[in-house]
C-alpha cells in the first residue's frame, strides 16, 4: 500500500565549492549539505549534489540523499536520487527511491518524492515522500 508523507528536515550545514568555473560566466558546484531534526519519523540525513549554474543565477542539478529515520513503524535508511531547477528563488526537485537501497527494516522500500522549496523555508526543507515498504 503506497503512503504519502509530507515533512521537512533542517538544513543543519551546507558546503558549496566551486569545481569548474567558465569564461561564459557558467560554473559547477558540488554541495555537501547535513540534515537533522527531522519530523514525523525521518531523524537525520545527508546529500550531495553537482549544480550547473547559469550566468543569471539559476541552475540544474542531481542530487544523491541518504535518509534515515522510520516509516509505516519501520526503521532503516534508504538513497534516493533526483534531479531539479532552480530559478532564483525556488529550487524545484523531483526524487525516487534507489532500488536496494534500504537498509534495516525498510529493506525492499520503493517510491519517490519531491522536495519544493523557496528562501523563505529556510533552514528547512520541505520533502513529501510516496512510498511502500515490501
Amino acid at each position: 500500500m503506497t503512503e504519502t508523507l509530507d515533512t521537512k528536515l533542517k538544513i543543519a550545514s551546507w558546503d558549496e565549492h566551486p569545481l569548474d568555473e567558465f569564461a561564459d560566466g557558467t560554473k559547477l558546484t558540488r554541495a555537501d549539505v547535513t540534515l537533522d531534526d527531522g519530523a514525523d519519523g525521518l531523524v537525520s540525513g545527508s546529500f550531495h549534489s553537482v549544480m550547473y549554474y547559469r550566468p543569471d543565477g539559476t541552475s540544474d542539478y542531481t542530487t544523491l540523499m541518504r535518509l534515515e529515520g522510520t516509516l509505516s513503524g519501520r526503521r532503516g535508511s534508504f538513497l534516493l536520487i533526483g534531479e531539479g531547477t532552480y530559478d532564483g528563488t525556488a529550487a524545484v526537485g523531483r526524487l525516487r527511491i534507489v532500488e536496494g537501497s534500504g537498509s534495516g527494516e525498510l529493506v525492499g522500500i520503493r517510491g519517490g518524492g519531491t522536495s519544493d522549496s523557496s528562501h523563505a523555508d529556510y533552514p528547512f526543507m520541505p520533502l513529501s515522500l510516496s512510498y511502500d515498504v515490501g
